[in-house]
């Protein structure tokens, strides 16, 4: 290797390593990350960080109105101030910044801000809603600002990505968020403030590549996760991999000319040891490509739309969810802000029979979350599509989530945020005797009067459907003729369940079990059955 070869090679590392921070103190000038910049929205009544990065030891000068922040670019360039809190303001502000240059950054308001996250469902854009025509038309919000986080996935800290914040209007907003755009359109006209709206959502994505991975691998509860895709990490980057695909792409290759030549549908593309590397899987990727370059900005907290790349692991979900969590919120610094998502959406085939299912187990394991503070749970059992795992109504998601908000964020305290959920249950002679919470004004039943959704079992563990009475404002009594002594009962347990038992309010039924049976996706082994003691011997 040459010495200017091995000068760039070297070099292009550094870059790398470094995050996008060294070429910015590297042009010995002031420069700003995407996420601060003109028209964006400050978080009111908290202080709010701002940074950028300049020649090493240049002091920087931060006004906003009567307000004076200065700080010190670092060894690495970077420098942090904090404004003091302040209240919401629709009335345009500049920033100034001066270091090595000046930045002035215009039209800038405060209010509320939200993170929108997650995958597909998530990232579906309002151009692709049931109401996109008319929605669109109903956009032109000069004070709800928004902005998109491009999606890349690597294991090295980006600090910067490229993006613009943007008044949302009929054209811009076709392609974001349907339920981020929907969340924050509620949200500026009920509480009369500017918001700003972030989505990074990723399509496809697992949790765990929302995490740094340094810390995901220091968790033992994910230890079998993690050395499982250090072995996939090798192999992917192994000789043997690049020339698998390269004969994985030259047979695609013939036949998607094949298929052209017959007018037949062409297969899909292979992906590369690179794709997969980079993709949106991998532990770490996310975080570093995509949360990474964001960190720290002010925001009132998240909502979340994800869970269908876990559901075939929904038993290690139940860790792995809430601890994502709690990384997040410690990686911000700004306590527990709310966190608030979407349950997982009916979809798949209607069964005959009720049984196991693992959107079922994904679902409760998204429940034992709320075991967390400030979380909140948005069901929509009801208004998935069997043949779609994209459901294409997104304003009642959006309509169910930010009650959350609305009731534990903003002071409207007469709105029921919380679908109605089991509490308890008593066993009387042949039936279950079912009470639950947040019922609102009381439960009831949609589309017809029969309740449906129950499933019952006895001692053997077999279920089958059940019949079922709303007894009061928050009872329901379940029975089947076929289950004398039953022991346990669930409602909703399926991919795509049967129900319909909704509170007054609209907000259907929490699926639920109250057994505690073995989860289908629970990968631990089962234990051997002790072998029966051996009869001593008799005396002779």
């Amino acid at each position: 290797m040459n010495l200017i070869h091995s000068r760039n090679v070297f070099f292009r590392a550094a870059l790398l390593a470094a995050g996008l921070s060294l070429p910015f103190a590297a042009r010995a000038e002031l420069k700003l990350p995407a996420i601060i910049g003109d028209h964006m929205v400050l978080q009111q009544k908290q202080s709010n960080p701002l940074w950028g990065w300049d020649t090493p030891g240049t002091e920087v000068k931060v006004t906003l109105g009567d307000q004076v922040k200065t700080a010190k670019a670092g060894t690495d360039g970077k420098w942090t101030v904090k404004l003091d809190a302040l209240p919401a303001n629709a009335e345009p502000a500049t920033i100034v910044i001066e270091g090595t240059s000046k930045r002035e950054l215009t039209d800038v308001l405060v209010g509320e801000v939200w993170m929108c996250s997650g995958q597909s469902n998530m990232g579906f854009n309002l151009g692709s809603d049931w109401k996109a025509e008319v929605e669109s038309l109903a956009s032109n919000h000069p004070n709800l600002r928004i902005i998109s986080v491009p999606q890349v996935g690597t294991q090295e800290l980006q600090n910067d990505f490229n993006g613009q914040w943007e008044a949302a209007n009929p054209e811009n907003v076709k392609a974001f968020s349907a339920v981020g755009f929907y969340y924050g359109r509620y949200l500026h006209e009920i509480l009369g403030v500017p918001v700003g709206l972030i989505d990074n959502a990723w399509g496809g994505s697992a949790a765990e590549a929302w995490i740094r991975r340094d810390t995901i691998d220091k968790d033992p509860r994910f230890k079998t996760l993690t050395e499982g895709w250090k072995a996939r990490e090798i192999q992917l980057s192994s000789e043997e991999a690049k020339k698998a695909y390269e004969v994985a792409l030259a047979d695609w290759t013939a036949k998607a000319d094949e298929a052209k030549a017959t007018n037949k549908p062409v297969p899909r593309r292979p992906n590369g040891p690179e794709q997969l590397l980079s993709g949106n899987a991998r532990p770490g990727n996310i975080f570093a490509g995509v949360v990474h370059p964001t960190l720290g900005y002010g925001i009132k907290g998240v909502i979340w739309y994800q869970g269908e790349s876990n559901a075939g692991r929904a038993w290690e979900y139940a860790e792995l969810f809430p601890f994502m969590i709690e990384q997040w919120r410690a990686e911000w610094g700004q306590g527990d802000f709310p966190f608030y998502w979407v349950q997982l959406a009916d979809f798949k085939a209607e069964v005959d029979a009720p049984g196991d299912a693992q959107w079922a187990e994904l679902r409760e394991s998204q429940s034992k979350t709320l075991s967390l503070p400030n979380t909140g749970e948005a069901v929509i059992i009801d208004i998935g599509e069997a043949n779609d795992i994209h459901p294409k109504n997104k304003l009642d998601v959006a309509a169910r989530l930010v009650r959350w908000a609305l009731a534990k964020d903003y002071g409207f305290t007469n709105i029921e945020p919380q679908s109605p959920t089991y509490l308890e249950m008593a066993i009387e002679g042949n039936k279950a005797k079912l009470s639950f919470d947040h019922v609102g004004s009381g439960l009831r039943t949609f589309d017809v009067n029969d309740v449906r959704g129950f499933a019952i079992c006895g001692e053997d563990h077999q279920w089958v459907w059940a019949d079922a009475k709303i007894t009061g404002k928050d009872t329901i009594e379940v029975w089947s003729d076929a289950v004398p002594a039953p022991v346990a009962v669930r409602y909703a347990w399926a991919d795509n369940p049967v129900c319909n038992v909704l509170s007054k309010e609209g907000l259907p039924m929490n699926p639920f079990r109250t057994d505690d049976f073995r989860m289908i996706t629970d990968p631990t082994p089962v234990p051997a059955p002790a072998e029966p003691a051996k009869e001593a011997p008799k005396a002779p």
